[in-house]
């Protein structure tokens, strides 16, 4: 696995590339893009990008955990996370990548 990592920038790049926005422009609407995504989010819809994946946020429980190093019980408080499931398409194409 290598280790690149893809960017806001290089998103905005390819945006560029691809549709022929000017590079403000294209920053902008991967800027836009990424607001509505995490505004739907913060709002507790899911996120759904057909072909890529589910983003969706999930309420956990208050539960009584353990510190490894010293055994002794901790108290975690309940809280919201996020959760990404891929679809069928994307573990398939990554699962294709595999074979490289």
């Amino acid at each position: 696995m290598g280790d690149k990592t893809l960017t806001r920038m290089d998103l905005s790049e390819a945006v560029f590339r691809e549709v022929g926005l000017s590079r403000n422009e294209s920053a902008e609407l991967v800027e836009s893009v990424l607001t509505h995504m995490s505004d739907a989010l913060v709002g507790g819809e899911q996120v759904k990008i057909s072909s890529f994946g589910t983003f969706s946020v999930r309420e956990k429980a208050a539960r009584v955990g353990r510190n490894p190093k010293t055994g002794e019980e901790v108290p975690i408080q309940p809280r919201r996370v996020l959760t990404f499931r891929p679809s069928h398409l994307m573990k398939d194409r990554v699962a294709d990548g595999n074979k490289r």
